[in-house]
């Protein structure tokens, strides 16, 4: 009686037969990038979709802090700078006392109304704009607190107004969408707002 063994089946001559784990550990690598990119892409529309309220909500919590600063004698760096200028342009009408407790009552309205939002947001961004004003007109007022002798460089009081451009970009972005004919979020709900797909 003849007895028949089964011979393995061998690949073709010059290839190599992959094992089985390692095929399924590939199709695992190849599957852990996507479900990262999806993850990334889900974090990327949330953050897209909620962008606008944290800044505005950011700036707020800035403006906040800095008003209930001014509130305590001595306790913000900038006090006496912003003393100064206001001081000048009332033309040394209003005692310092009262422009410091003014400016940090302004500060923290802009704040909270910032941070609020709704309602309050529009009157709120145009009392922003107006303190930015007021802020950046340092630069003129106290050309030797804000400028370096002989030299077009800022201060550090300098570089502290100059950086402030930053808020004002901000809040440009949040008043085009308070003010503009079509909000963002309108935009969105009717799909012309949305990222690509590809």
């Amino acid at each position: 009686m003849r007895s028949h063994t089964a011979e393995p089946s061998l690949p073709p001559p010059g290839t190599a037969a992959e094992p089985p784990s390692r095929k399924a550990g590939f199709a695992h690598e190849r599957a852990a990038p996507a479900g990262a990119r999806a993850a990334l892409q889900r974090l990327a529309d949330h953050v897209s979709a909620h962008a606008l309220a944290l800044l505005r909500m950011t700036v707020g919590i800035v403006f906040l802090g800095f008003g209930v600063l001014k509130l305590f004698p001595s306790a913000s760096p900038a006090e006496q700078l912003a003393v100064d200028a206001a001081t000048k342009m009332t033309l040394g009408l209003v005692p310092e006392t009262v422009l410091l407790l003014s400016l940090a009552a302004l500060e923290t309205a802009i704040g909270i109304g910032l941070i609020a939002g709704g309602r309050l947001l529009r009157p709120t961004l145009v009392a922003f704009f107006l303190h930015m004003g007021g802020v950046f007109s340092t630069l003129v007022l106290l050309p030797d607190a804000m400028w370096q002798p002989h030299s077009p460089a800022p201060t550090m009081e300098g570089q502290y107004v100059v950086k402030n451009v930053v808020l004002v970009a901000v809040c440009l972005d949040v008043a085009a969408d308070a003010w503009g004919s079509g909000s963002r979020k309108s935009r969105r709900r009717n799909g012309t707002d949305l990222p690509a797909s590809d």
